[in-house]
């Protein structure tokens, strides 16, 4: 009896090479829906149908083609002689690979395809046509994507190989299954049930450390990192997306012409300034050791006269939201510095966090009190607004720092900055330190409450003007005593941004 192939593909990429393969080299014969049959015929083959087949034509504008039972029944067959009888019975051809493309739904939906158009996007027969081949992959052979189809064609056709291929299916339908979950979903959601989709965008050359493989994995629709252009330099290690990410985050929140610079994930200097170049000289100033291999973000184009700063020391990222070309020309120049260019716009995004056995998920931090909303507890009556500025930068800044974290700023730059610390004392100390004698009259802000007075009692030796913290400490009121005894403006913006 005849063993056949079913086609329906919407992408008709290798369609023809493949077809020819499976007539001439794997004596099938060709089962096609209607366009893959018309294209198929088109190039000279000879094409059965599925409506042929079946009886029935498409009903309900496409939505049904192919759930038939004889299509079914040659598909799921497996090699138990009573399957073979009931196939053979009901007269189902003898299936032995299906060819499918489910419908663009992802693509779709980033072009910004919404509603009811959306919804139709939704591909049912496809889906279920793979699912039930790679089911029966011990008589049936996959194939989902055109890049399939030249390593089938020069491969080996047995059971190791069609499973390989079924597990390769399961993990496609399960990637569009949750693409379509996730467009459906309300942004930011946790359910129930989690279903990531992540497609590789690639292989990196190690993890963290040398002896850890990683890969980047994009999610949809494309933003951030997925849709970042890499300008020049080599491809980024999962420790250079882990930096530039804390980079940009920070980048994005200072609305002013502002330059971070981070390493390790954490900032170590960032400045606002008059220009992008001013603001970035400034960082580079507060913290000229730190930066050297570090990763520099800004939230302005990048200018001629900055890509002549940014190639005078080494450095491992750049990135930016725009590059001017003359500016590229410049920075060509350093052929090992990576130059990255991406929309720094803001987008709802969930943290993800592995731990033995599962992931921790949380909605990606963000500042929610506004300025205004802070309130005065002790020390001196400051005019807010008029250090609206530092108070912004010492803040934003704060809340990127690795916890327990501590920040020194004045006149729009850092000047010291603690973190990572077990205890708040000793990332005071840190960042007081490296700020020395310039901390007199700056502000300090701090991540996490002070469980005791002793870091407000630090800032009065060192001469600090304003101290900004979350406060809700038990004993908030040492704090409190301090900064009154030490004529320290005392702030609390009643939310915590830790960053472990």
């Amino acid at each position: 009896m005849d063993s056949w192939a079913l086609l329906s593909v919407s992408d008709k990429t290798g369609l023809v090479e493949l077809a020819r393969h499976l007539r001439d080299e794997q004596g099938l014969k060709l089962l096609a829906t209607a366009s893959t049959a018309r294209h198929l015929m088109d190039n000279g083959f000879e094409v059965a149908t599925v409506e042929s087949l079946t009886g029935f034509g498409e009903i309900l504008d496409g939505r049904v083609k192919t759930l038939h039972p004889l299509i079914y029944g040659g598909l799921l067959a497996s090699s138990k002689l009573d399957h073979q009888a009931q196939r053979e019975t009901m007269g189902a051809p003898d299936i032995r690979v299906v060819v499918v493309n489910l419908y663009p739904f992802e693509r779709r939906w980033q072009e910004g395809l919404t509603g009811a158009e959306l919804i139709e996007e939704i591909d049912i027969g496809g889906v279920s046509l793979i699912r039930a081949a790679a089911k029966n992959n011990e008589r049936v052979a996959v194939l989902v994507d055109p890049g399939q189809y030249e390593p089938y064609m020069d491969g080996l056709h047995d059971e190791a190989a069609r499973r390989r291929l079924a597990v390769e299916a399961f993990r496609h339908v399960a990637y569009y299954d949750a693409i379509i979950a996730e467009a459906l979903s309300e942004p930011g959601e946790q359910p129930d049930l989690l279903a990531l989709a992540g497609r590789r965008q690639g292989t990196l050359r190690y993890g963290e450390n040398p002896h850890q493989t990683g890969a980047f994995y994009a999610f949809a629709p494309r933003v951030g990192f997925a849709d970042a252009q890499l300008l020049q330099g080599k491809a980024l290690s999962f420790n250079n997306y882990a930096d530039a990410d804390t980079a940009v985050k920070l980048a994005r929140d200072l609305s002013g012409p502002a330059a971070v610079v981070v390493k390790h994930q954490t900032p170590s200097s960032t400045a606002f300034g008059e220009t992008i170049l001013d603001a970035y000289q400034r960082a580079h100033d507060a913290d000229p050791v730190s930066i050297f291999g570090g990763v520099v973000a800004v939230n302005r184009p990048v200018d001629r006269a900055l890509a002549a700063k940014l190639t005078e020391i080494f450095l491992e990222v750049v990135v930016a939201p725009a590059v001017e070309p003359d500016a590229a020309a410049i920075l060509a120049k350093k052929k090992n510095l990576r130059v990255l260019v991406m929309s720094f716009e803001p987008h709802p995004s969930l943290d993800f966090k592995g731990i033995l056995g599962g992931v921790l998920v949380q909605p990606a931090d963000a500042i929610q009190k506004p300025l205004g909303a802070w309130r005065h507890v002790a020390g001196p009556a400051a005019d807010l607004e008029a250090l609206s500025r530092d108070l912004d930068l010492a803040w934003k800044t704060v809340a990127r720092v690795k916890s327990n974290a501590i920040v020194v700023v004045k006149d729009g730059v850092t000047l010291g900055i603690g973190g990572g610390q077990t205890n708040r004392i000793d990332a005071a100390r840190q960042a007081l330190d490296r700020a020395g004698d310039k901390a007199r009259g700056a502000i300090v802000a701090s991540d996490g409450f002070f469980p005791f007075g002793d870091v407000l009692k630090l800032c009065g030796e060192r001469g600090v003007a304003v101290v900004v913290e979350p406060g809700g400490s038990l004993r908030d009121q040492e704090s409190i005593d301090e900064a009154n005894e030490a004529g320290i403006t005392l702030i609390m913006t009643d939310e915590r941004h830790f960053r472990h």
